[in-house]
Parts: structure tokens; C-alpha cells; sequence
């Protein structure tokens, strides 16, 4: 069709997918949103690439190929960008548009929550958060987010005619490589900025490893949960174990109603809803509830004394036994292989 009333089709959108290798590794959050830039870019009939901070080994570099992801653009940030929220977002959003990216993608993390905002207001693009899900329109996106529990809002919220700052739920994000994944030949290249970016007023000062022990059981990454198959004395051989073990520590609702912990630590729907990467299930029958509650888990792995009860099928693996029996034997080779400390 041709005429000055034609309608012409956006150009495809360009995906850019913030990577965070400050750690040294792409840790799963990174692998998950490498995953996602894929898929998303399929869905826009899109080219996409990667942008992280220069400074990275080339070990930790290569852990992008497996996903297929074509290129890395490393941005040379000056000294204090490490500590700077601000910086980072000002040198993303100068990258990104001179990248011509359409679509910003990060996991909603604590970094990638921070940095979201400033993004899209340097960019001046639309943003949407905690996304679970989208589908592809015609002209853009409709993009899902779970609200009041279990319940999904969808959103026409993007069409390509703007810029898009989405960061994914961290939950929906999988470090799985799909076999439809090609390993890419990376391909790497530097970028940095023509002038000074400032720091900003505020600056990191400290960082502290988040202790599994009193870390909110939502961002928990290995979890050991005991349900009433086990007695006072074995929740206490529970509690040494989590120590040991460095892990988190979850109750079902009604070893919260003995009193042996606090709401805190409560997983399921009238709890909290978990996604660790290991979830050890001790004494636990598995109630609809709390089923709903660690659906999201990445492998369960469940221990009871009853082979009926619903948390086999619904569990990675499964081992009928006495929680009497197993746990001082499990307490003693966690001791054995860790030196006997915490």
C-alpha cells in the first residue's frame, strides 16, 4: 500500500538484556534473563544482545554462549560507578540508546529494581515491573504480572512506537539451557561514555552477604521445611541441621500454630510463597496449600514415613523413612563433610 495515508508497521524491536557479573559468574538470575531475552526477542521478531560492566573474566563471559546470545557489550564505567546506583543507570540508559535498543530487559532483583526506574526515566520509555509472562501483538506487547496471590493482570501497556524498560519476576526466570538453544560464538565489544557521568548523592559503602538463617524465606536459595512428621526434639535436630547446612529455615501453618516458629518462616498460600533453587521437605504430607506455595520451587526433594501422602508426586524426589531414623544420620554426615561448624 502506498499514499500519504498508509500505515506503516514498526520497525522490529531491538532487545538489549542487562547482565550482572560483578560476582565474578553469571549466577542464575543472569542465566535466567539470557533465557528470556531470547524467548521475548522471538516474540518480537527482533534482534537481541547483552549489556554488562566491563571488568568481568573471560570465564564468566564465555557462560553467555550456551544461551546463544549473540554478542556482550561491555561499558567502561569510571571510577565510583561500582558504588553508584545513579552512574549505573545513567551509563546503561547513554549505552542503550546508542545501542538502539527498543527494549531494556533485567530481572527484578535487588539491582535490577533499582536501576529499572532510572532507565526508563533517562530513557524516557514506559516500565513495567515484575512481569511473569507477555504476550505479541501486532504492534508491541501485553504483559502479565501476578497480583492477590494466584490471581494474573494483563496489560496492553507497550507498543513499539516507545521505548520499554521490563524487568521479569525473578520467579518465572529458568537457568535451564533449552535444547532449541544454539551456543553462540560471543562476540564482545567495549563502550564507554564521550563525557563524565556523576556518581550521584548516594553511594554503596558496604556489601553483606544475606544470611540464610534470617533472610526472608521469598529470596531464600536452599530451604529446609518440617511439617508435623516431626516431633519438638526432631525440629530441633531441624534447626542444627539449617545451620549446618547454611540454609533457610520454613514451617508449615500448623507447626506454626505449635509455636515453634514465627509467621516469618510459614511457607505456603497463607504464608509465603517460595522459589529456592532446594527445597528440602522433612515430615511435610503436603496440603493444597502448601503445594501452591512451592510450586515455583526448582527441585523439591520430600522425606515422610507415609508413601500416600501428596507431596511424593509433587516432589523431584521422594524417600519413605522415619524422620527419627533419618535426621540424626543426616546431622552427622553434614558434620562429617563440613568439619563439624556451621
Amino acid at each position: 500500500m502506498t499514499g500519504s495515508n498508509a500505515q506503516q508497521k514498526s520497525p522490529p524491536a531491538e532487545v538489549l538484556v542487562f547482565i550482572d557479573l560483578s560476582s565474578g559468574e553469571l549466577d542464575d538470575a543472569g542465566k535466567g534473563i539470557l533465557s528470556e531475552a531470547s524467548r521475548l526477542a522471538k516474540t518480537l521478531d527482533s534482534a537481541w544482545s547483552a549489556v554488562a560492566f566491563a571488568g568481568a573474566e573471560s570465564d564468566a563471559l564465555q557462560e553467555l554462549a550456551p544461551y546463544g546470545t549473540p554478542g556482550v557489550t561491555l561499558i567502561e564505567a569510571g571510577p565510583g560507578a561500582a558504588d553508584s546506583i545513579e552512574a549505573q543507570g545513567q551509563l546503561l540508559a547513554l549505552a542503550a540508546d546508542e545501542l538502539g535498543a527498543k527494549v531494556v530487559l533485567l530481572p527484578h532483583n535487588d539491582l535490577g529494581g533499582s536501576l529499572a526506574p532510572l532507565l526508563a526515566s533517562k530513557l524516557q520509555a514506559a516500565l513495567f515491573t515484575e512481569a511473569i509472562g507477555y504476550d505479541g501483538e501486532d504492534d508491541g506487547l501485553k504483559i502479565m504480572r501476578q497480583v492477590l496471590g494466584a490471581q494474573v493482570a494483563e496489560s496492553k501497556l507497550w507498543d513499539q512506537s516507545v521505548s520499554l524498560v521490563l524487568t521479569m519476576n525473578p520467579r518465572v526466570l529458568s537457568a535451564v539451557v533449552l535444547p532449541s538453544m544454539q551456543r553462540s560464538e560471543l562476540k564482545t565489544n567495549t563502550w564507554s561514555p564521550s563525557a563524565a557521568v556523576a556518581s550521584g548523592p548516594s553511594r554503596v559503602v558496604e556489601r553483606i552477604p544475606p544470611d540464610p538463617q534470617t533472610v526472608d524465606v521469598t529470596e531464600a536459595e536452599v530451604m529446609v521445611s518440617v511439617g508435623l512428621g516431626c516431633n519438638e526434639q526432631g525440629f530441633e535436630q531441624v534447626k542444627e541441621l539449617t545451620r549446618l547446612l547454611n540454609a533457610s529455615l520454613g514451617v508449615t501453618r500448623p507447626v506454626y500454630d505449635l509455636g515453634y516458629a514465627e509467621f516469618e518462616r510459614m511457607v505456603g498460600q497463607t504464608g509465603k510463597t517460595v522459589a529456592p533453587r532446594f527445597y528440602l521437605a522433612l515430615g511435610i504430607s503436603g496440603s493444597m496449600h502448601h503445594l501452591g506455595g512451592i510450586k515455583d520451587s526448582k527441585k523439591v526433594v520430600s522425606v515422610n514415613i507415609d508413601s500416600k501422602v501428596p507431596i511424593f508426586p509433587n516432589s523431584d524426589e521422594g524417600f519413605v523413612a522415619d524422620l527419627r531414623d533419618v535426621l540424626p544420620l543426616l546431622i552427622e554426615r553434614v558434620k562429617s563433610a563440613t568439619g563439624g561448624t556451621a
